[in-house]
């Protein structure tokens, strides 16, 4: 009975931290490759202690809230080419080692608030090749250490500056090949490209033909701008198209604030109500100047028939304050 109950012992144990049986675990680099092995969600029964996931080229479209429990000393997860459509928040809150998060080549269209929460270690986060349309404000709490983000290929037409300013130590990232509305509703965009050019990075103008002509001056001759690190000993930066250096496209804006401001419509001139106009300033003085001199005479008038009445009542017949043939009042016969 005791030797029974250890080999039941020594089956669990090897099946509870083994490998599945489709993947390839190497003890030695602490490595799963599961790659190319037709799985439709996180494989079970990883062993516990590994550090590099390889999940690439198969069919997995959803990931569990708690599908990476077993796994919590993960540095580098890797879901490339996989069919996700969205990634539900807390989904990644376990690997709290993550550093390389690889999501490319997915369906993924958006991604929601606090997605990427409780990654403290995350430094690379890959979203390029998604249909991805909108980013959220925040990638969620403690991903403050990100140093290279990709959005490129995706159906971006703008981005927050909150976002991006939720991310100091970001010093790579990756923007092209996204449908940008080239408007005033990049501005913050513009604004937060600008102050990451003047940290220490060498850049190099490339015209955009992302853009394209909008038709509006103020936003025509957007520019793409390749920037490449001076102090990156990880060399994890994509080509640029066409030149021999490593570099990264982002936009970089020409146009002044000035320039985004609603301006008023120029309104074409009438003779019809500019006559109008005087017309009715001239009769409206006109009613003014009539009332004035209206009053003016009603005053001459009432002054001068005071003045008659004053005199009247005070003329040749009166005797120091006193009317003529009248005694004052109280007086009596000598």
């Amino acid at each position: 009975g005791d030797w029974l109950l250890v080999c039941s012992v020594i089956l669990w144990a090897h099946t509870a931290h083994g490998c599945p049986d489709k993947c390839h675990c190497h003890k030695a680099s602490k490595t799963a490759d599961c790659k190319n092995r037709g799985f439709t969600e996180i494989p079970a029964r990883l062993p516990p202690e590994i550090q590099i996931l390889q999940l690439q080229n198969n069919r997995i479209w959803r990931i569990n809230q708690n599908a990476f429990t077993a796994t919590p000393f993960l540095k580098i997860l890797d879901l490339s080419n996989n069919s996700l459509s969205s990634v539900a928040p807390g989904a990644f809150q376990k690997l709290r080692y993550l550093q390389v998060l690889n999501l490319t080549r997915n369906l993924i269209h958006y991604i929601e608030n606090k997605t990427f929460s409780f990654l403290p270690r995350l430094k690379e986060l890959d979203l390029s090749s998604n249909s991805i349309i909108r980013l959220p404000e925040t990638f969620g709490n403690s991903t403050g250490n990100i140093t290279l983000l990709s959005v490129k290929h995706n159906k971006l037409q703008k981005m927050e500056r909150i976002l991006l300013e939720s991310l100091p130590n970001l010093k790579v990232v990756l923007f092209k090949d996204n449908p940008w509305q080239c408007y005033c509703n990049i501005f913050g965009l513009k604004l937060w490209l600008e102050s990451f050019l003047y940290r220490d990075y060498l850049s190099l103008y490339q015209r955009c033909g992302a853009c394209g002509s909008t038709g509006r001056p103020e936003t025509d001759g957007l520019h793409f701008a390749g920037i490449r690190t001076l102090q990156d000993s990880w060399k994890t930066i994509l080509a640029m198209q066409g030149h021999n250096y490593f570099g990264l496209f982002f936009f970089f804006s020409l146009f002044s604030r000035a320039g985004c401001e609603p301006k008023a419509r120029p309104r074409p001139a009438s003779l019809r109500h500019a006559i109008g106009t005087v017309v009715i300033t001239g009769v409206v003085c006109g009613v003014v100047c009539l009332m004035m001199l209206a009053a003016a005479v009603y005053g001459c008038a009432y002054a001068a028939i005071a003045a008659k009445y004053h005199s009247e009542r005070l003329g040749p017949g009166t005797e120091h304050g006193a009317p003529k043939g009248k005694e004052p009042p109280g007086g009596s016969s000598a």
